[in-house]
């Protein structure tokens, strides 16, 4: 049996998880937490990690592995609330996306209610930490 091609792409400010807003995303640096997932599902799958600030370099990994992965785990950070150009992106692949969240978007502020992302992924997994992750991955299995 071959390994699924699963990527995580996470948006902006994520690469100061375990910085900033300890209160809210927790204290463990998610580059960590998602090379320690590479090893725990290094038998089941082959998981590439992605992180941009930019939101056309978001678009653009979207497309490049659109068509030729299994699964891609998009956190799209701010821009999921803003973009349409994410959405669309989302929108023209073949490759199925879940939307992932660490915290509950829904008890956060009001403008964080709204995803323009969620009615064009597969699903949504949000406020369970960095475990959220996991959870999308297992669900990819």
């Amino acid at each position: 049996m071959s390994r699924k091609k699963i990527i995580i792409i996470n948006g902006p400010n994520l690469n100061l998880v375990g910085k900033r807003e300890p209160d809210v995303y927790g204290n463990m640096n998610l580059s960590d937490f998602l090379e320690d997932l590479k090893d725990v599902y290094s038998g089941d799958v082959l998981l590439s990690i992605y992180q941009s600030n930019v939101e056309g370099d978001l678009i653009n990994k979207i497309q490049e592995t659109g068509f030729s992965y299994d699964g891609i785990i998009l956190n799209g950070g701010g821009y999921t609330h803003t973009s349409v150009a994410l959405r669309d992106a989302v929108a023209s692949v073949k490759t199925p996306v879940i939307e992932v969240h660490i915290s509950n978007p829904y008890a956060r502020e009001e403008f964080r209610h709204t995803s323009l992302l969620s009615g064009v992924c597969k699903g949504i997994i949000a406020g369970f930490g960095l475990e959220s992750y996991a959870l999308a991955l297992d669900s990819f299995l």
